[in-house]
Parts: structure tokens; C-alpha cells; sequence
């Protein structure tokens, strides 16, 4: 499954702990917390940016269903404005924790920082590829978050959301300054925040 799986893994029940969404420019940033079951193994756990759209949908359904405990988590817009992006992620990544229906006896963290937690962790770099409970928790995660960008896509087609998932890609660049930021946009960031003070000095 993970071909380059942990050289130190700790006993007990392991959380595996992830986000999506630092990048865009709209939207929350969404984590996760999984505590996978040994006894219900879910096969081709993947980092969630390797699988296609169809896959993660149906690992994400199989996860929910087997994993001993879950729990998808967020920090909003106005949260990553106020506490600025990173710290935004790492109160996520709480939410998930704190939200999970066990309390592991450890976390793995994809990246290289870890949130306080109420429990011992430890940032894994490239989780999502190594540690089965990381890429669980990274398909969770990516599944709800685009889910959340197709709903603002209904709400708001002419921003191309279910295209560039709030990411600065041209199209999004193009749209935001043709039609201007919408309240989901995340106003601490640049491309948001130089449209909006264009938009002041009109």
C-alpha cells in the first residue's frame, strides 16, 4: 500500500491529520482526522492530489464507512483573514482532532508543523504518501472541499469554481477582476486585496 511507510510508528490508535485549501483564493481551508481499523483495511489509499475525481469519491465513501473514527473539519474566510492562513490551518486541523468520536493516542500531521493537540503528534513531510491514516484523511478533506466549490460554482457559475476550485489560476484572475471579489473570497490575499483596493480608488 505505502511504499514508504514509516520508520517509527507509534503504538495505539494513530490519527492521521490533513488539509486542502491553503492556495485558493476563496473558501475555507477544510482538514481532516481519520483513525483507520486495522480489522476493515480500505486498499489504494493514495495521497488525494494522485487519484482521479471518481476514485477519491468512492474511497471517501469507503472511508466513512470503515475508519474507527472521522471527522472533517474548517476555518472559514474570515478566520484565515483574521489569523492569517497558516494558523487558519492549524485551527482546522484542531477541529478535526477535537472532533473525532475517539481520542487517539497519537497524531501523525502531513507537513512539517503540528497544532496543539490534546494528544502527542508529529509532522510527517509527505504524509499523505507514506501514512495510510494521512492519505485517508487527505481524501476526506479534498472531497468535501471541492464539494464546497461546486456549491459556490451553482451560486456563482461565471467564476469558473467546479474549473479552478478558488486556485489563482487565469480564468479566476480574469473573473475577479472583471466581476470583483464575492464575500467567500479571502480578503488578507493579494490578488483579493489589490482587486479590492482598485476597486476603493475608482
Amino acid at each position: 500500500m505505502h511504499n514508504a511507510e514509516l520508520d517509527f510508528r507509534p503504538p495505539g490508535l494513530i490519527a492521521g491529520v490533513d488539509e486542502v485549501g491553503r492556495g485558493p483564493l476563496v473558501g475555507n481551508v477544510v482538514a481532516a482526522a481519520v483513525i483507520l481499523d486495522p480489522a476493515r483495511p480500505i486498499a489504494g489509499l493514495a495521497d488525494s492530489k494522485k487519484l482521479s475525481s471518481r476514485r477519491r469519491e468512492t474511497l471517501y465513501e469507503q472511508i466513512r464507512e470503515r475508519a474507527l473514527a472521522w471527522c472533517v473539519a474548517q476555518a472559514t474566510p474570515a478566520e484565515i483573514d483574521e489569523l492569517n492562513i497558516l494558523h487558519a490551518t492549524m485551527l482546522a486541523m484542531q477541529r478535526a482532532v477535537a472532533g473525532l468520536q475517539i481520542l487517539p493516542d497519537y497524531a501523525l500531521i502531513d507537513g512539517n508543523r503540528c497544532p496543539v493537540l490534546s494528544c502527542p503528534a508529529e509532522p510527517v513531510v509527505k504524509g499523505d504518501a507514506r501514512v495510510a491514516e494521512i492519505s485517508a484523511a487527505s481524501i476526506l478533506a479534498k472531497v468535501e472541499r471541492d464539494r464546497q466549490m461546486e456549491q459556490l460554482h451553482q451560486a456563482h457559475p461565471e467564476y469558473g469554481f467546479a474549473r479552478h476550485k478558488g486556485y489563482p489560476t487565469p480564468e479566476h484572475l480574469e473573473a475577479l477582476a472583471r466581476l470583483g471579489p464575492l464575500p467567500e473570497h479571502r480578503r488578507s490575499f493579494r490578488p483579493v486585496r489589490e482587486q479590492l483596493d482598485r476597486e476603493t480608488h475608482v
